[in-house]
C-alpha cells in the first residue's frame, strides 16, 4: 500500500521505539485451522525471504506446489526495472477473465508482513480454491505486482504494455487483521459490492464500500478505464482514521495500520492469521456469488 506524503510522515514518526516495541511484544502469531495455517505460512515464506527476488521465489515456490503455471514479465517504466509473476489459474479461455492480483514488494524496513506479504498469501489462498473449484462464468489469472512501493510500477507496466484487460481486476493489500472487509469500489451498489456484502454478513464480517481508499494497484487500472476494486482487512475502527489523515486531518486515534505499514513494526507479530481465514472464506464467497450473478444478468439480458 502506497501512502501519501502525509501518511508517510506519520508513519515515520510512529516508526520509533514505541511501534517498535509494540512490535517485538506482541504474541506470536497462532492459527486455529488448515486453512489459516496454509495462510501463515506463505506470509511467513514471503516475509522472511529478502526484499526483492527473495519474495518473488517464495511465490513461485508456493505456485509449484500448487500446480499453477507461472511465467515472469520484466519490465522497465519511469526508469524503473521491475519483474512481475503472471499465472494462468483455470476457466474456459473464451470465458471472460477475473485478474486477482497483489504487490509482492515492501519498503526497506520491517518484513513487509502486513504490507503486503498478507495480501500476496491472500491471493495464493484463493487461487488454490479457484483451481480446485472453478468459477463457472469466469477464467481465473493472478498477478503479483513489482515496484508497487516505487509508484504503483508493476501493476502500471501491465496496463501499459497491453496486458490482458480483465472483466474485473481485483487487488488485494493490507489483508492482515480485523473484523472487516474494506472493499474500494465506484460502484457500491455495483455487482461486487453487493455480492461482497451479502458474503460478509454470511460470514460474520463487517463491509465498509465505496471510492474513498488508499493509494494501492486498483488505481493502474481504474486511471485506464479498467474496471478494478481493492479489498483489505482491517479493524472497523481503524478506517475513519485513515481517512482523516489521507485528508490531511489528525486522527482521534492513531489506526493500527499507520503504526505498522512502512515501519519497523511490519511484521509477523502483527499477523492474524484466523481472521485473515476468515476473510478469505468471506472473499471467497463474494467472488462465487458475483459470478453467478453474472450469468443470471447475462440470461436476463437476452
Amino acid at each position: 500500500m502506497r501512502p501519501s506524503l502525509h501518511f508517510a510522515l506519520i508513519a515515520c514518526v510512529l516508526s520509533l521505539p514505541a511501534c517498535a516495541r509494540q512490535a517485538q511484544e506482541a504474541a506470536p502469531p497462532t492459527a486455529n485451522s488448515p486453512a489459516a495455517k496454509s495462510w501463515l505460512a506463505d506470509v511467513t515464506a514471503i516475509a522472511d525471504a529478502d526484499a526483492g527476488p527473495g519474495r518473488r521465489t517464495a511465490i513461485e515456490k508456493r505456485l509449484d506446489t500448487l500446480g499453477i503455471q507461472w511465467r515472469t514479465s520484466p519490465f522497465e517504466i519511469d526508469g524503473q526495472k521491475g519483474t512481475n509473476i503472471l499465472a494462468d489459474v483455470g476457466g474456459s479461455t473464451s470465458a471472460p477473465l477475473l485478474l486477482l492480483g497483489a504487490h509482492s514488494d515492501q519498503v526497506g524496513k520491517g518484513e513487509g508482513a502486513t504490507d503486503n506479504a498478507s495480501g500476496s498469501a491472500t491471493v495464493l489462498a484463493l487461487a488454490e480454491r479457484l483451481k480446485a473449484k472453478p468459477l463457472a462464468n469466469h477464467r481465473v489469472a493472478i498477478a503479483f505486482w513489482d515496484l508497487e512501493e516505487k509508484g504503483l510500477l508493476g501493476s502500471k507496466a501491465y496496463v501499459a504494455e497491453g496486458g490482458t484487460k480483465p472483466a474485473l481486476y481485483v487487488n488485494f493489500d493490507v489483508f492482515a487483521w480485523g473484523d472487516t472487509v474494506w472493499m474500494m469500489t465506484p460502484e457500491a451498489e455495483g455487482g461486487l459490492a453487493v455480492a461482497s456484502r451479502d458474503a460478509m454478513a454470511a460470514k460474520g464480517l463487517k463491509l465498509s464500500a465505496g471510492e474513498h481508499y488508499p493509494p494501492t494497484d486498483h488505481l493502474s487500472f481504474l486511471r485506464s478505464g479498467w474496471p478494478a476494486v481493492s479489498y483489505s482487512l482491517i479493524g472497523n475502527e481503524e478506517i475513519t482514521g485513515i481517512l482523516d489523515a489521507y485528508a490531511g486531518k489528525k486522527p482521534k486515534a492513531m489506526p493500527k495500520v499507520m503504526q505498522v505499514i512502512h515501519t519497523d513494526g511490519d511484521t509477523l507479530a502483527q499477523i492474524d492469521a484466523n481472521a485473515a481465514s476468515q476473510g478469505v472464506n468471506a472473499i471467497e464467497d463474494a467472488l462465487r456469488r458475483w459470478d453467478a450473478g453474472f450469468a443470471a444478468t447475462a440470461t436476463a439480458s437476452q
